[in-house]
């Protein structure tokens, strides 16, 4: 438990500390009009008051991402704590803050449009595929898991049309829930967004406070960090890269940096950016830092807890074995709830980026319905595809996207005579996480790990003098 408890006392002290610092280097203007006020419109261009765009964005980047990825990421041992701990402080809260505050200051541009100005028109066209694939992805595999879940809870129950009888289907979840979307990416912000995530931001940090009660207060143990930070998985899996990648939410994840356009419109001052997005990716980390170690102490070991089944299994056993009644219903707004608010702002970032890069106005109902149809209807030809693929492309896409943004910020802040060092680092590191991944993975070239991992250094090292030649020959620049 002493591990635990100084992984939660960290990630506080990495917010109060780190967190500042970040803003610091950053240099915000609290006086400086944000673009809610300067380009106001009603739709997505809308002032909220900070402690609602805070629940919106902490629920937009959480979803179940925290809590699944971590439920597979303990079985890597108490490395994973480390990861959760240095992730969210070094590199998540980083990547969600200076994305989220570069773009308020571009007037909320979407993140390509942001990754383009900064590395170039080929990274920018790039990047808007790379982005439109992930966020499809996303809403893809958000409306595939709450559907099937539903289908189970309701499988008893039957209507009628037209004298034909009915059962509520995967399928049939399926595009109900798609129809919630539609409706949630096409609307004003304020309309559906604005007032039921807050509600169900509020449900998520329930579930996981109720999670660490149990932890402290239950039969059991959790892993120390004395146990040894690799040997853990029951597959034999090695921690690096597979870890890294297991655990993006809760640690760094470039679809927050997707998400965090849309609450850059809504921000009131710039002085609420560190609260909205590096206080988000903290708070997430806390949530996975909670299930990783509830999860394992609930299975008792690491070959039981891969014996369980699926992360939402776990999740419901959890939640019904140890708080009844009250933790069924908490299970079953994480599971259901949690990915469709997820889903739902994946798709709407989806439109921002197309709008974005087509100049295309959204204060109208019809321009907004024209970009968001195609993207439901390549959603519906993927939802046949086999969920496990899916979800694999999604990871490697996921933490790809954050490496290429970490690299953006960076070379932003060297241009401004910044501490770019802070960003230069964890884009290093990154950049080591997905060539390797990607060079060992079955979804990609299924090569040995070390030798992997010999590639994932060499095209690290390249990056890092890449990066050394061009700001030799780069002239600073200030705001």
């Amino acid at each position: 438990m002493i591990s635990f408890s100084v992984a939660l006392v960290a990630l506080l002290v990495g917010y109060l500390v780190y967190g500042t610092l970040v803003e610091r280097v950053f240099g915000i203007e609290p006086e400086r009009k944000t673009p809610a006020y300067t380009k106001t419109d009603g739709v997505d261009y809308t002032p909220m008051p900070q402690w609602k765009v805070f629940l919106i964005q902490f629920l937009n980047i959480a979803g179940t991402g925290p809590i699944f990825g971590a439920i597979m990421g303990i079985q890597f041992g108490p490395a994973a704590y480390l990861w959760i701990v240095l992730g969210c402080i070094f590199i998540g809260g980083f990547h969600d803050y200076m994305s989220g505050m570069i773009s308020l200051r571009k007037d909320g541009l979407s993140l390509p449009e942001v990754l383009g100005d900064e590395l170039g028109n080929g990274v920018r066209h790039l990047m808007r595929l790379l982005s439109m694939l992930l966020l499809v992805l996303v809403g893809t595999v958000f409306v595939v898991t709450p559907a099937d879940l539903l289908a189970q809870m309701t499988d008893n129950l039957q209507f009628s049309i037209f004298n034909m009888q009915f059962g509520m289907t995967p399928l049939l979840w399926f595009f109900i829930i798609l129809l919630y979307y539609m409706l949630a990416t096409m609307l004003p912000i304020s309309a559906l967004i604005g007032r039921l995530y807050p509600l169900f931001g509020i449900s998520l940090l329930m579930m996981a406070l109720l999670a660490c009660y149990g932890i402290y207060t239950l039969d059991g143990s959790v892993p120390e960090l004395t146990d040894g930070l690799s040997g853990h998985h029951p597959a034999g899996l090695p921690v690096f890269p597979m870890l890294c990648i297991t655990i993006a939410c809760g640690a760094v994840s470039g679809f927050h940096g997707t998400q965090s356009p849309i609450m850059s419109r809504c921000l009131k001052s710039e002085r609420d950016g560190r609260r909205v997005f590096y206080g988000a990716m903290i708070t997430e980390g806390v949530v996975a830092l909670i299930w990783a170690a509830a999860a394992i102490k609930y299975a008792g070991s690491y070959e039981h807890l891969a014996e369980l089944g699926t992360p939402a299994v776990v999740v419901h056993m959890v939640c019904n074995t140890w708080f009844g009644r009250v933790g069924a219903i908490l299970a079953v707004l994480g599971v259901v709830a949690a990915p469709i608010t997820s889903g739902d702002t994946a798709f709407r970032s989806a439109r921002l980026i197309v709008a974005d890069m087509l100049h295309i106005n959204q204060r109208k109902f019809f321009n907004r319905f024209l970009i968001a149809i195609p993207m439901f209807a390549i959603a519906v030809g993927l939802r046949f595809l086999d969920f496990n693929v899916l979800w694999r492309y999604f990871a490697w896409t996921n933490q790809t996207l954050a490496c290429a943004t970490l690299w953006a910020v960076t070379v932003w802040m060297a241009r401004r005579k910044k501490c770019y060092w802070m960003g230069f680092l964890p884009a290093l590191f990154m950049t080591a996480v997905c060539t390797t991944y990607i060079f060992t993975a079955p979804e990609g070239f299924q090569l040995p790990v070390h030798f992997s991992l010999a590639i994932g250094m060499v095209i690290t090292l390249a990056s890092a003098v890449a990066f050394y030649i061009w700001i030799r020959n780069y002239k600073p620049y200030k705001n």
